[in-house]
């Protein structure tokens, strides 16, 4: 059963950084785009940041753009993502996903999830 395990959240002031990790196992790691989502209480879940299978093209939605970075690491099975000039609105759970096939602007097409991890920016 495939497995996908997110790490690294935490309380940090704003303008602190955190990294977040995800590790998958038991799947073909390096054929699966990887993704990282967020949901806020009372909010829906929301696309992030997504890399493709060799790390070669990402994508990161506005609010994060330049303060995100999203890697992957094909040896380890593991993406990451740093998380700079944290912002009170970047509190949020998030979510790690995987996924064999992206649609149109990086829709994840029946991605495995992890459990998320806590990241509270306090201002």
């Amino acid at each position: 059963q495939v497995q996908v395990v997110e790490s690294g959240g935490g309380l940090v002031q704003a303008g602190g950084s955190l990294r977040l990790s995800c590790t998958a196992s038991r799947l073909t790691f390096d054929a699966y785009y990887m993704g990282w989502f967020r949901q806020a209480p009372g909010k829906e879940r929301e696309k992030i940041s997504c890399i493709n299978t060799s790390g070669s093209a990402t994508y990161y939605t506005a609010s994060v753009k330049g303060r995100f970075t999203i890697s992957r690491d094909n040896v380890k099975n593991t993406i990451y993502l740093q998380m700079n000039s944290l912002k009170p609105e970047d509190t949020a759970m998030y979510y790690c996903a995987a996924t064999r096939t992206v649609g149109f602007d990086w829709t994840f097409i029946t991605p495995y999830w992890g459990q998320g991890t806590q990241v509270t920016v306090s201002s």
